[in-house]
């Protein structure tokens, strides 16, 4: 291993390690003391969006449960690098918000459509009348639940023409860039940025535990992540679980020991449907992007026990090496040892797969002969087999990874893999 790769390694141990957070949040902690200030949360709400439709359910029962002060901005759509395939994206967040909502125990239906501009202006409208008066928090669920029905909107002063909407958006985006986010539905505290429900308990957990939680109020969180697989299941049910994955996604690597688990369990195969990674398919992931998703997996790898951190970037060759080895390790038998082997290396252990002896490294934890493996790491036939898993998935609506498919039911996303469970529980009950 080169120098370089060392210390590059080792800055990223650091960057997304639990001493660092924890080092931030009690320095975050500090200045608010110092301050007199309350615990202060921004929410930044994007109008067309059906997550920010569930925040705006879940917020008052935050306020309710914590002594928070929250400041509430409106924001535009993500920009097209954070949205490459906008429709598609839109598309699926309605699926989505409505699984999660259901899940959630909250109110959202995907009728198929996105809210019209005009209904989305007047929406707008509406939310800077709140914020005005100091009561987005109270009166937003109902004005985003109609949006979302296609019922007719409380139109009151109509459409602001005086240019408060836009005002409003521009200061709600510009403090949402300053602090280093892109997405509708994020809450922000303290340096450390949550997204959506899906992320609200890490937000919770941090409240409570510096003794924001109001007397009296429950412990539950406002939503839960579902609990990893569970093994109770009947075996044999048969079926194949498609798992669409890349070796440079750490979200992919954070899922794969619990995607393995669940087929596991359900007597399922588990089938790897490699992608090349975003970047090398011509999809941009700036920094911005690539920060928070980089301390987001770290955070999610601590709660579901992955180890994360010593992070040696796998973009380019070491990517296609890494995949001109998995066919011949799946006819070994040994196909999910290997892609797990891969990711741990570059995600956990500071291993460069550019290198032949990194490559070494993770053919042997692997279990598979490195004699054998070297001669075939100049193959590109899994290029062929790429492409035609990225098109599958792209006739799902999704062009992300990690994506999982069980008959018809698809789910995307490390924190979806209950979405797949449900599906094979469904399928166990009708059999």
């Amino acid at each position: 291993m080169s120098l370089k790769t060392l210390l590059v390694s080792r800055i990223a141990e650091h960057i997304t390690g639990l001493e660092r957070q924890q080092s931030l949040r009690a320095r975050a902690e500090r200045r608010r003391l110092a301050a007199g200030e309350a615990h202060v949360v921004d929410y930044f709400h994007q109008v067309d969006d059906p997550y920010s439709c569930l925040m705006t359910q879940a917020l008052p029962l935050l306020a309710m449960r914590y002594d928070v002060q929250l400041r509430c901005h409106l924001v535009s759509p993500p920009a097209d690098w954070a949205a490459p395939e906008r429709a598609k994206l839109q598309a699926w967040s309605r699926k989505d918000g409505a699984l999660l909502a259901r899940k959630a125990g909250l109110g959202f239906s995907d009728n198929g459509m996105q809210p019209g501009l005009d209904r989305v202006a007047e929406a707008e409208a509406g939310l800077a009348k709140c914020l005005r008066a100091g009561r987005i928090v109270e009166d937003a669920d109902s004005l985003m639940r109609t949006l979302w029905s296609g019922d007719e909107l409380p139109v009151g002063d109509g459409v602001v023409a005086d240019g408060s909407v836009a005002a409003a958006r521009e200061e709600g985006d510009g403090l949402r860039a300053k602090l280093g986010h892109y997405l509708g539905a994020t809450l922000h505290y303290g340096g450390e940025w949550y997204w959506g429900l899906d992320r609200l308990h890490f937000l919770e957990e941090r409240l409570a535990a510096l003794g924001a939680r109001k007397a009296g109020a429950p412990e539950a969180f406002v939503y839960q992540q579902p609990p990893s697989p569970a093994c109770d299941a009947r075996r044999g049910s048969g079926g194949q679980l498609h798992f669409y994955l890349s070796f440079r996604s750490p979200y992919t690597y954070i899922a794969a020991e619990r995607a393995k688990a669940l087929a596991d369990a359900y007597g399922i195969e588990l089938k790897l449907r490699f992608v090349l990674p975003m970047v090398m398919r011509g999809l941009p992931v700036p920094p911005t992007k690539r920060n928070y998703i980089t301390l987001d997996a770290a955070r999610e790898a601590r709660r579901v026990g992955v180890p994360f951190g010593r992070v040696v970037d796998p973009l380019g060759k070491p990517v296609e090496r890494g995949y001109a080895l998995l066919p011949w390790a799946r006819s070994q038998g040994r196909g999910f040892d290997y892609a797990l082997a891969f990711m741990r290396a570059v995600w956990s252990q500071g291993i460069d797969a550019g290198s032949d002896a990194g490559m070494r490294r993770i053919v042997d934890a692997a279990g598979l002969d490195w004699q054998a493996a070297r001669p075939l790491l100049l193959n590109n036939d899994w290029r062929t087999e790429a492409e035609a898993n990225r098109q599958e998935l792209t006739s799902l609506g999704l062009w992300g990874v990690p994506c999982f498919r069980f008959g018809e039911a698809v789910a995307w996303g490390q924190d979806r893999l209950w979405v797949i469970e449900d599906a094979i529980r469904s399928q166990q009950a009708r059999a």
